[in-house]
């Protein structure tokens, strides 16, 4: 009879139960893993073996076979060297059964029995809760990402030896209890207040945060548009403890979690490479893994010189502006991972930087202009909601010595108090910020006067507003109200929205 130790594996970011059973048989030295293993769950043969011997036991001889069910799951990563170890003790009499009956175990083995970190934790300790299994071990650099999941008795021993000495009783290891959240510290140089000049930009960047909105800067080399994005995480609102576990979720499946840190407590901000792949900023691969716009789930995702990315990285990033979410689908499953993020773009106005620009001549020919145009769809183009121009600035402006500008954390006190008005707008619902409203939140909280009714209908005429267009007007003027403490959007409020957006 086969032994049977409960582990777990991810697929997207949700935990999934899988069960390990190990057979011995009589027969020629053979290890066989079945049940969809990925190379990595393959090799855990030379691991297991050469950990089982250097914590004092023996490797069977003969025919073993490992049976990962439920068989048409695929099941990636090294996660599974702990419980296959575990199964074949068991089965080969050095353990009781007893002892592992109703626990999870998940980890990696080194070769001296050591247990390493791996990824995607969070979600199975969610799982193992759901579950209500009596335990849950994880290596100890992982248990404290565990202990976040409250109601769950966690134990991480350092190595294979240390859990054998626990679940015999010999040496018990102590419940893993989650360190006090730490307050957030901003270790950032950069702040709004070392901006010089640029009162435009910086109004706009403060609409977007307030409201979620997605922001284009444009503007000669120099000008300070890189400066002005990375300023925005500054202003930004702290992490809910929801969110605060759902991005951590995300970064522990994608392996980017800190170790030092297991709960995220600052929004994200994500700067990928122009030179990077769809799939690495949308996620996918055949075992699908998040990519850059899940990892800025609650964020920040800036994309400078946003007209080098690839058309098709760029293209891709339409339908999770729209719905928040990415979709891989693959031949045998189709995977989601949450991507409710701020789009945050640059760029120059022509490929050499200096259209428009009083001090320098642009040398760009109507050709040049136009292929440098055509980079970037209209349609992505409609999803950004203000487009904000960032001229060149003047000495006196620029000097050191002068007047110091706001700080962010003034402006992040009026972004905080537009949140919270947001928040309980839409208190029941899963929408946060203005910027994801539906149509039917549209109709009933962007209602305008006759004034603004005439002003937006010379808009849509002059400018050729799209519907889409349109409506991200008045989720951009309700935003501008918030900020104002206005119930109501008033013609001012409509009026500074439509100057956002591209003439």
């Amino acid at each position: 009879m086969s032994a049977t130790i409960l582990s777990a594996t991810t697929i997207g970011i949700e935990g999934v139960l899988v069960h390990v059973e190990a057979d011995v048989q009589h027969g020629l030295p053979n290890f066989t893993v079945v049940g969809l293993p990925d190379a990595a769950v393959q090799e855990s043969r030379e691991r297991v073996r050469s950990a089982l011997r250097a914590a004092g036991f023996f490797f069977p001889r003969g025919r073993v076979t490992v049976n990962l069910a439920p068989a048409d799951v695929k099941k990636a990563g090294p996660g599974f060297d702990l419980p296959i170890a575990l199964a074949l003790l068991v089965q080969t009499k050095q353990l009781p059964a007893e002892p592992c009956t109703n626990l999870m175990v998940v980890g990696e083995l080194g070769l001296d029995a050591s247990l390493r970190p791996v990824r995607g934790v969070l979600p199975l300790a969610l799982a193992a809760r759901a579950r209500a299994v009596r335990a849950l071990i994880v290596p100890q650099v992982n248990s404290q990402e565990a202990a976040l999941v409250e109601g769950l008795r966690i134990h991480g021993p350092a190595s294979l030896p240390n859990l054998i000495a626990h679940l015999l009783g010999s040496a018990p290891l102590p419940v893993v209890v989650a360190e006090k959240a730490r307050t957030s510290v901003r270790v950032t140089d950069a702040d709004f207040t070392h901006v010089r000049g640029q009162a435009y930009a910086k109004r706009a960047l403060a609409v977007a945060a307030a409201g979620g909105h997605n922001i284009l800067l444009i503007g000669p080399p120099g000008s300070g548009k890189t400066m002005l994005a990375r300023c925005l995480p500054s202003i930004l609102p702290e992490l809910s403890r929801d969110e605060a576990l759902d991005v951590t979720a995300i970064h522990s499946v994608g392996g980017v979690l800190p170790p030092d840190a297991p709960m995220q407590h600052t929004r994200p901000f994500r700067t990928p490479h122009h030179t990077t792949s769809t799939v690495a900023l949308i996620g996918g691969g055949s075992f699908p893994r998040p990519g850059e716009v899940s990892l800025a789930h609650h964020g920040v995702l800036y994309l400078d010189e946003l007209p080098e990315f690839p058309r098709q990285a760029l293209e891709s990033l339409r339908q999770p502006l729209e719905d928040g979410v990415v979709t891989v689908a693959r031949a045998a499953q189709s995977v989601q991972f949450p991507a409710r993020f701020m789009l945050v773009t640059s760029q120059n106005p022509c490929p050499c930087g200096y259209r428009g620009d009083p001090k320098r001549r642009c040398t760009c020919s109507p050709g040049q202009l136009l292929r440098y145009e055509r980079r970037i769809s209209g349609p992505l183009l409609d999803r950004i909601d203000l487009h904000i121009q960032v001229p060149r600035q003047d000495f006196a402006t620029l000097r050191v010595d002068g007047a110091a500008a706001e700080p962010s954390t003034r402006i992040r006190e009026r972004v905080e108090r537009a949140r919270i008005v947001q928040r309980e707008r839409f208190q029941g619902s899963s929408m946060h910020v203005n910027a994801h409203m539906s149509a039917k939140h549209v109709t009933e909280y962007c209602q305008v006067d006759s004034a603004s009714h005439a002003l937006l209908q010379q808009a849509v005429d002059q400018l050729h507003l799209s519907a889409r267009g349109y409506v991200r007007v008045l989720k951009v003027a309700r935003t501008i109200a918030d900020l104002a403490a206005r119930e109501k959007i008033e013609l001012a409020h409509v009026a500074e929205a439509l100057q956002y957006r591209p003439s």
